[in-house]
């Protein structure tokens, strides 16, 4: 697969692997995480939202269970569902509306096993309280901060510092809004 990160060049070109060419795709797994051709993580962000709901699934006879106390379900969905759904979320560039998805997704946990629904009309930070939970986007932020400071403290010729924090300067962008990038990301995490 060969990743178009610039909108002004397009290059076509067939793979062929033992004589048989290699079909091209648009999205691929590597690692758990799914990789786009445009460098996009919507792809990333469902599958990890689904990764989450089918650990949801295989523990929902724990998480709703009436005898079980809501501290303890609030625990295992820190310890075991929202590690699968932030499983590489430190790389990714985030936009509003993948973190808007995330936290959907997991109020919608938490107001299953807390056994309210939207129409009860309890506020978010009521229930985040009952099972002592943070907001996902705060461990997003904190996720990516704390490979920021990993990646920091590497020495300069690191090709992971490389990788991530150096610019390519010869690479024209197309017209209109230019994609957000991890670093800025970090910007505006450091910011806030």
């Amino acid at each position: 697969m060969m990743c178009d990160f610039s909108a002004t060049r397009h290059e076509r070109g067939d793979v062929s692997l033992d004589g048989q060419v290699v079909v091209q795709k648009d999205t691929f797994r590597y690692l758990g995480s799914v990789l786009q051709k445009d460098g996009d993580i919507d792809e990333d962000v469902r599958h990890r939202i689904s990764a989450g709901w089918l650990k949801w699934r295989q523990a929902s006879g724990i998480l709703c269970d009436k005898r079980v106390p809501q501290k303890l379900k609030g625990k295992f969905y820190r310890i075991a569902i929202r590690p699968a759904m932030l499983y590489g979320a430190e790389c990714w560039p985030t936009k509003r509306r993948h973190v808007q998805q995330l936290s959907v997704a997991e109020m919608r946990m938490l107001r299953w096993f807390c056994g309210h629904t939207r129409r009860d009309r309890v506020r978010n930070e009521v229930i985040r309280d009952r099972v002592g939970v943070a907001p996902i986007e705060e461990k997003l932020i904190q996720h990516r901060l704390r490979w920021f400071g990993h990646v920091q403290r590497r020495p300069p010729e690191a090709p992971v510092r490389n990788g991530v924090l150096e610019r390519v300067d010869n690479v024209k962008r197309g017209r209109g809004r230019p994609k957000l990038t991890w670093d800025e990301s970090v910007k505006r995490d450091l910011k806030d």
